[in-house]
């Protein structure tokens, strides 16, 4: 078809000026085959034609796919347009790349061997490319066809490897050498630890120390982490960490910035000496650097790189629930197989009872012959890093064994007589804890005098206080009152009996500890050598006995500066890393590092604590205690969203007496904190013991106040989490005090609260319905407050809960049918079509899905049909539809989000 332009002046034919139109080369293209017309515009001078080709690569291949010649012939074309002049078409071409291998790897049988052929040398090329564009799209290609295992192993060692490292030669332009090596640092995880090393690694650490290029220094730092994790230990520890400690001390800030944020990577990729002796001491160099970024980024990492220390056994752990509201550690990892038995034994702090490592330990010392010279020794020391226990305790195991080779049988009978007594009696005295001092090695003559433990009771014998105590001489209180004592014991001089004072007050909760104490308070009130020295310390000590008669934990008051001090100190950690931990809640740390660097100690001290461990606690309590009443309610937020991690990694007994008022203090605050509390709040409840737990049912409505009433989604999180919650009540507290809330979530404004909320009341249905009485009490409110509600939505709620029920059998049938069915046939009237659309539903698809309702001899059998014959000569066509058909592609929960209303 063509235009025909006649001219006035002009009368021939002659001088008809004939212009072809664009159908004109729509028609000719339409004659071409693909590989015409890839031909035909390839070779187009026009820019635009070139990227419109490289553009429809992938659909020209797929329409040749049936073809094996016209596919090579396509894919040949490729390489001509990868050599076109102009950047935009060789940069578009990249971006096909990709796509066109993945065809190609899912058409493998009809184009074999096409991608290492024809397009990867195109990819490597373009790596070296002048132009930043296409280097940039090559590179990432690369990345994604690596990720997607599209090049072969072989092609990776022999094409692609070569090139990346002839990239970063010395004498290659700066910005491709920088490029190259973030390609190879990006590399490495994806084609591991053999190539790596054998190509990548000796490049690597000779990047790291290019005098020359400060952006590549930046590059190996920034991703020396990575590299580290790819190559192992010993060759981090023998290659890499002294390139590592060069780059730490580099004269550019950035490349010391990119040091301190991936020193925790760095760290897990050496051993604890290491991470100890070397890197301990170069991270405090980076937290003292000049460079306010520098120390800013260093402190960032502080918590991240303090995980690091954490024992393997302890990072392992998980928890398994024993009774309600308990939470008992467990390691992951146990370190020797022969003790796989006592994981089910380990007690509420995730230690075993010194008992059962003495049994344990008689058990498999039994199989060794202890009387060879050093072979209870080298049981004992083999089982004592099994166990991670103190050697003392092994020791003493082999010892009693050596002294009397029948224990090990006997031992069986006693720790099952014991067993049961265990079990009711978990007071902190049977949990193993450390010691400032161990227990002596059993003298091998017999004493001078009787033991008292020779008058304790077996099952009592092998207490942490028996074990960790230091030997102390018999006494007779009536005779200590006299100032005297039993000639046959050794008298103890004041300083003496100071020292055993001060080393049982760590078990001072113990019954027969505090016995002991006050055995030797009184004698200590025996001695007439200064008393009015006498008089304070014995006044401090009732003060400590007092405090934990009262189950509280020290006052600061009671401390001095250097007691305070020493009460940080552990030996987990390097004592300078946990020093400058707790700087970071000095309010001069926000105005010479980072206004922020509170919300990163918050972040980072659950992993700081699971490090330390609960043992260690009071390093951590006051800072914790700092940061929860912190101005900036971003970094209180971040303490309430971990709360319940914290409180499961100390245990119970110090969630109580240090988490619990900090929580009670989140309940209070802003919602953007409360929510935090909120939302695990099912976790952090679960942990505490049932009287503590009980009394949060008072402050459950408090949830309900918002700071904005428009926060729905506050009110939503919280019928989920009383849905959990359940569990944890009794039948009469959740009626008491759950179904109340229940209730008013069911009324809110925004359907997907009270679709939580009805999913929440039929699970209180299920929570009351062994206990007639509160279930018929409970049903009665919920027929009064719904069923007969002058608003059609809390009657159409009342269908929801009901088909909830049923489906979930949250209720028995007869008790449905002696409390529910009437009051829900009597919809079949409601004025609403909604209430009877759904309930025509409910009847069909939950009702008579059940043979219950189906047999004649059922007297709800007659109401159910009459009801149903009502709703199906319904006015309303959905009505009757529903009543009259049981469509199978509606479920509940498209019911209840096609019937309910609006949102708001």
């Amino acid at each position: 078809m063509s235009l025909i332009v006649g001219v006035d002046d002009y009368s021939s034919e002659s001088d008809v000026i004939i212009i072809p139109s664009a159908l004109d080369f729509v028609s000719q293209d339409e004659m071409l085959t693909p590989l015409g017309r890839l031909d035909k515009y390839v070779a187009s001078e026009n820019i635009f034609n070139r990227q419109m080709v490289a553009r429809s690569l992938l659909d020209t291949l797929k329409a040749v796919s049936e073809d094996e010649r016209d596919c090579i012939g396509v894919l040949e074309r490729v390489g001509r347009l990868a050599d076109d002049s102009e950047p935009s078409v060789r940069a578009e071409l990249m971006e096909q790349v990709p796509h066109i291998a993945i065809f190609c790897q899912e058409n493998r049988p009809s184009i074999p061997f096409a991608f290492s052929k024809y397009l990867l040398p195109i990819v490597v090329r373009y790596l070296a490319d002048q132009n930043n564009q296409v280097r940039k799209t090559s590179q990432a290609a690369l990345l994604v066809l690596l990720e997607q295992e599209l090049v072969e192993r072989g092609d990776i060692e022999t094409l692609v490897c070569p090139v990346l490292v002839d990239l970063t030669a010395p004498d290659s332009n700066d910005d491709v050498k920088t490029e190259a090596m973030a390609i190879i640092c990006k590399m490495a995880p994806m084609v591991g630890k053999d190539i790596t090393e054998r190509l990548f690694l000796p490049r690597f650490c000779e990047m790291c120390c290019d005098c020359r290029m400060f952006h590549v220094r930046k590059v190996c730092a920034a991703n020396f982490g990575d590299i580290c994790s790819v190559v192992g230990g010993e060759a981090t520890e023998e290659l890499l960490l002294p390139r590592f400690f060069q780059l730490c001390s580099d004269n550019v800030w950035g490349v010391r910035k990119a040091c301190a944020e991936c020193f925790m990577t760095v760290s897990s990729s050496t051993s604890q000496e290491v991470r100890r002796t070397k890197l301990s001491s170069l991270f405090i160099n980076l937290i003292s650097d000049p460079s306010r970024w520098v120390r800013q980024a260093a402190f960032q990492s502080l918590g991240q790189f303090i995980s690091t220390f954490a024992s393997p056994n302890s990072v392992g752990q998980y928890f398994r629930e024993g009774e309600e509201g308990e939470c008992n550690c467990v390691n992951s990892q146990n370190r020797c197989s022969h003790f796989g038995h006592l994981k089910g034994n380990l007690d509420l702090n995730g230690f075993l009872s010194v008992k059962e490592i003495h049994q344990a330990c008689i058990e498999e010392i039994g199989g060794m012959d202890v009387a060879e010279q050093g072979g209870g020794e080298q049981a004992a020391e083999a089982l004592a890093d099994a166990l991670d226990v103190p050697e003392c305790l092994c020791r003493k195991a082999a010892s009693s064994l050596a002294s009397n080779p029948d224990s090990s049988e006997e031992g069986d009978s006693s720790s099952t007589a014991g067993a049961q007594e265990e079990e009711e009696d978990d007071s902190p005295a049977d949990i193993l804890a450390p010691s400032s001092f161990s227990l002596p090695e059993p003298a091998e003559e017999e004493s001078p005098f009787v033991s008292p433990l020779d008058n304790i009771p077996e099952q009592e014998l092998y207490n942490s206080f028996h074990f960790w105590r230091l030997p102390i001489a018999e006494m007779d209180l009536e005779l200590l009152h006299q100032g005297k004592t039993k000639a046959s014991a050794p008298v103890l001089d004041r300083k003496q009996l100071e020292e055993l004072i001060e080393n049982l007050e760590p078990h001072i909760d113990d019954p027969d500890v505090k016995a002991q104490v006050d055995v030797l308070t009184a004698a200590l009130r025996a001695t007439t050598m200064d008393s009015h020295l006498e008089d304070a310390f014995l006044e401090r000590n009732s003060t400590l006995q007092m405090n934990h008669g009262d189950d509280s934990e020290l006052s600061d008051s009671s401390f001095s500066p250097e007691d305070e001090k020493k009460s940080k100190h552990q030996d987990v950690i390097p004592q300078a890393l946990l020093d400058q931990y707790l700087s970071m809640t000095d309010p001069s740390r926000a105005q010479t590092v980072d206004m922020e660097i509170a919300k990163h100690c918050a972040y980072s001290l659950p992993g700081v604590a699971m490090t330390l461990g609960r043992q260690n606690w009071h390093c951590l309590r006051d800072t914790y205690e700092t940061l929860a009443s912190d101005m900036q309610w971003k970094v209180r937020r971040t303490l309430a969203f971990s709360i319940h991690e914290l409180a499961l990694i100390l245990g119970d007994q110090l969630t109580a007496a240090d988490l619990v008022p900090i929580f009670n203090g989140f309940l209070k605050d802003l919602d953007e904190v409360r929510v935090g509390v909120l939302k695990h709040l099912y976790h952090f409840l679960k942990l505490l013991h049932q009287d503590t737990r009980r009394k949060y049912l008072y402050q459950l409505q408090e949830f309900l106040v918002t700071d904005n009433s428009r926060n729905w989604r506050f009110r939503s999180e919280l019928a989920e989490q009383l849905v959990l919650l359940l569990e944890l009540y009794s039948g009469q507290d959740v009626y008491d005090y759950l179904r109340p809330l229940a209730f008013s979530l069911c009324l809110d404004r925004v359907s997907s609260v009270r679709w939580t909320s009805y999913k929440l009341v039929s699970e209180i249905i299920r929570k009351v319905a062994s206990c007639q009485v509160l279930l018929a009490d409970f049903l009665s409110e919920l027929v009064e407050k719904f069923c007969h509600s002058p608003k059609w939505s809390g009657r159409q709620a009342f269908t929801f809960i009901c088909q909830l029920a049923i489906e979930d059998d949250c209720v028995s049938l007869e008790q449905f049918s002696e409390h529910l069915l009437a009051p829900l046939l009597q919809l079949a009237s409601d004025p609403v079509a909604n209430v009877r659309v759904l309930l025509a539903k409910t009847i069909r698809q939950s009702l008579l899905e059940r043979e219950y309702f189906l047999h004649s001899a059922n007297s709800h059998q007659e109401a159910l049909e009459q009801t149903l014959v009502a709703l199906q000569m319904d006015l309303d066509k959905d009505v009757k539809y529903f009543a009259s058909v049981h469509p199978g592609s509606t479920r509940l929960s498209e019911d209840a989000m096609s019937t309910t209303s609006s949102t708001y």
